[in-house]
């Protein structure tokens, strides 16, 4: 994973702030973070790349990382962005396949790497992690048809809708109010769309009052349910 600082002793326990460690007791916690490796990554730094022999399960403690492949023109395709308590790698620890995709912080943070060998044994010993893995993956399966979906729709509105309705948001007057985690540009190749299209439906949005944009990339959903009803492929 390149070159790393170590974390702090603090973070040792970042499984225990992880939905797939979750279930278990704190001594359990405890032995599980025994084996992890707490690592640190700065912004811009990737993780692994596509091909690559890793042979180990990376758990997002703070920041954020993109997953993304190239096209064979050489175009970024973002797949999706890990948060905290999203993991990657678990693919290779299932099949031992070599990872197609590459993984690269998008901000500093701090993650918990466990290799294979030791999460194979630990998989083994607390079934519940094997579980919570599990429900995971299929949840990202789900959420990938879903995008699948929209993708043959071919309606960029329905994406960007479904996407708006699904960041964190804050409470106002107006209504809630999201932050795009990522540049324009970057949204666009997550939803399988263009710059230019994007900016399109994002303008057709406000124009249409469904949706107020502010500086800082802050976007405020004055009207949740025509989103809502965007958001349903056609």
């Amino acid at each position: 994973m390149g070159t790393r600082h170590a974390a702090s002793a603090q973070e040792d326990l970042c499984v225990a702030r992880v939905p797939l460690f979750s279930g278990l007791t704190h001594d359990q916690q405890l032995e599980v973070a025994a084996v992890a490796r707490p690592t640190r990554v700065d912004r811009g730094e990737q993780l692994y790349a596509a091909g690559s022999g890793i042979s180990q399960l990376v758990v997002v403690h703070t920041g954020r990382v993109k997953i993304s492949r190239l096209s064979a023109d050489g175009h970024e395709q973002i797949v999706r962005v890990l948060g905290a308590g999203d993991f990657v790698g678990e693919s290779a620890f299932l099949t031992g396949a070599r990872p197609d995709h590459v993984a690269t912080a998008l901000e500093p943070g701090s993650m918990c790497v466990f290799r294979h060998a030791d999460l194979d044994r630990l998989v083994r010993e607390h079934p519940s992690i094997g579980l919570r893995m599990l429900q995971g993956v299929s949840r990202r399966l789900d959420e990938t048809e879903t995008r699948l979906a929209s993708v043959i729709s071919g309606d960029v509105s329905s994406r960007l809708a479904g996407y708006l309705l699904s960041l964190p948001a804050t409470y106002g007057p107006h209504g809630p109010t999201v932050t795009l985690p990522l540049p324009k540009k970057d949204v666009a190749s997550l939803l399988d769309t263009t710059p230019e299209s994007l900016s399109r439906q994002l303008r057709r949005l406000g124009d249409s009052g469904v949706i107020a944009q502010h500086a800082g990339r802050r976007v405020t959903l004055t009207d949740v349910d025509a989103l809502t009803q965007l958001s349903a492929p056609v």
